[in-house]
């Protein structure tokens, strides 16, 4: 290119590309000067590009007085067509290095656009890692439900009385307890995407493995369950690593409660299900075919999922950004300040709540079967069906729930009041509507009371559950297994202890003890909670 020429007002102006430049007259103005006075103005341009066919480039300076000034730049040197072919150097690529739409020209002339990135790819990647996340807890909780729907044809053939039942569902538990707090130290220092993926793989294998083991006698079945209970125990550690390296503040309780509801429609999907695969090919063909679903998820995850991210090299920039606003890029973690954490009382107010809390959810998710077939007299396939009421409005609670606290965080309203305030409607909703089950007298309005109790208890994932994060996020997964051993260690005693009430007493006493229990939460939360950072 030699020279180009700028046209203002009709007058050429040459400009030498190779010359230093020389200062112009700029263009008349519409604005005029009374002698005498020292007027300062401003002159503003709207600017605009525009790209024709041919070897002329204009550059159109629009004036905002009402007056329209306007310069051209024209360029004297035709240019040569060049098709690009698909083996364009990277630097051809717009598609992929601009992130935006192209537009291009048919052969009529007629312009349309062309996608920058397909829409999957624009999809954001952190919710991409949440709807994974919460695929992997469907299949937690359909591959830990069935065996409440199974246990009864079991227990016909294998001949269990209610104490060997309760052992059988607590079985689960022993293993699930081992693996809290180890699965959240893996997780905070090798990542949660391999931590993930081992659990999915290892509860996958004991849940195809159950019906052989049950077979071979009850200490083998015993042994298959506590071993499906170490693969399941890793996974919410795991899950809370991720969720906090992944998801922002601002979208903490409805990605937490996105994922939670993933279990309650797990129990859905395994209470509704069961029954029919019981009924046409037998109680072993429910751990066959949910255990096989865990490769499908393995492969997808390995594939698409990352720890952390700082690891994903597809993540677009400006996501990052979002994701790490408002707080630093966290280094790894390499030691647990353990003396730090068991000495915050906020600490303690969460394990005590979640042991107060998984009380009463796991006598439901266990026992609620066998409540609907003995006092409110459902056959096998009423039970399945009528238990899937409860979990599906704690799916939709969980992430109205979720919502709710955003909304309310994103107006002003304090993490620490938000939290206490969705933890207490997750105590005392539960404990209101299980009161009311020794006063109704038709199985509809037991049913309605069980429904209504999950449904509020769900609101628990914007409060006790999203507190790990709050107050200690580099440690999240750890904080996650210390509360949660203490919620697996009220699954253990509290499933094992309901059988040996029912064998000596009634559901009745079932429900006052978890109602108990719900109101020592309340107040223990209330006074001793909080939603600000303690552990840095």
């Amino acid at each position: 290119m030699a020279c180009s020429s700028i046209a203002m007002d009709g007058r050429a102006l040459p400009i030498s590309l190779y010359s230093s430049p020389k200062r112009q007259r700029p263009p008349d103005t519409s604005v005029s000067r009374n002698s005498g006075s020292n007027l300062n103005f401003k002159l503003h341009f709207r600017v605009r590009v525009q790209f024709l066919s041919g070897s002329s480039v204009h550059v159109l300076l629009n004036g905002s007085r009402g007056r329209n000034q306007f310069w051209k730049v024209r360029s004297d040197v035709k240019s040569e067509p060049y098709e690009i072919s698909k083996s364009a150097p990277e630097s051809f690529k717009f598609k992929e290095k601009l992130g935006v739409d192209v537009v291009s020209k048919d052969d009529d002339g007629d312009e349309f656009v062309v996608n920058a990135v397909p829409w999957w790819e624009e999809f954001p990647k952190r919710w991409t890692i949440v709807i994974l996340c919460f695929s992997a807890f469907l299949l937690c909780n359909m591959d830990r439900v069935n065996m409440s729907i199974a246990i009864l044809p079991m227990s016909s053939e294998y001949h269990w009385n209610s104490t060997t039942v309760g052992l059988i569902q607590s079985s689960f538990f022993w293993g699930y307890l081992l693996t809290q707090i180890a699965g959240g130290i893996w997780a905070d220092t090798v990542g949660g995407k391999r931590v993930l993926a081992f659990g999915v793989i290892w509860w996958s294998v004991a849940t195809v493995l159950t019906p052989v083991a049950a077979k071979l006698g009850l200490p083998f079945l015993l042994i298959v369950r506590a071993f499906m209970g170490i693969g399941e125990g890793v996974a919410m550690p795991a899950m809370n690593n991720l969720l906090s390296k992944w998801v922002p503040v601002a979208e903490r309780s409805r990605s937490l409660a996105l994922v939670y509801s993933g279990m309650y429609l797990g129990s859905v999907t395994g209470l509704a299900f069961s029954p029919f695969l019981i009924h046409s090919y037998g109680w072993p063909s429910v751990f066959f075919s949910f255990g096989s679903l865990g490769t499908v998820w393995t492969a997808l995850w390995l594939n698409k999922a990352y720890s952390s991210p700082l690891e994903d090299p597809e993540l677009r920039p400006e996501e990052k950004k979002l994701i790490f606003r408002n707080r630093v890029i966290e280094e790894p973690v390499k030691t647990i300040p353990w003396r730090v954490i068991l000495s915050k009382p906020p600490v303690w107010a969460l394990i005590t709540c979640h042991f107060c809390h998984n009380w009463g959810t796991f006598i439901l998710l266990t026992w609620m079967p066998t409540y609907y077939n003995q006092v409110l007299g459902f056959n096998l396939t009423e039970s399945g069906l009528f238990c899937v009421l409860p979990w599906l409005t704690m799916a939709f609670s969980a992430n109205l729930g979720g919502w709710i606290a955003d909304t309310l965080v994103s107006k002003g309203m304090s993490v620490t009041t938000v939290r206490k305030v969705m933890q207490s409607i997750g105590f005392l909703g539960p404990a209101f509507f299980l009161s009311q089950l020794s006063h109704v007298n038709s199985p509809a309005m037991a049913v309605l009371c069980m429904a209504c109790s999950q449904g509020s208890d769900a609101f628990s994932q914007s409060g006790l559950y999203s507190n790990h994060q709050d107050i200690a996020p580099r440690y999240s997964g750890v904080l996650l297994g210390l509360s949660n051993t203490a919620g697996v260690l009220a699954g253990v005693f509290g499933t094992a202890a309901t059988g040996y009430i029912l064998q000596h007493g009634s559901w009745d006493d079932v429900f006052e003890v978890a109602i108990g229990l719900y109101l020592v939460g309340t107040v223990i939360w209330n006074l001793f909670s909080t939603g600000e950072k303690i552990i840095d």
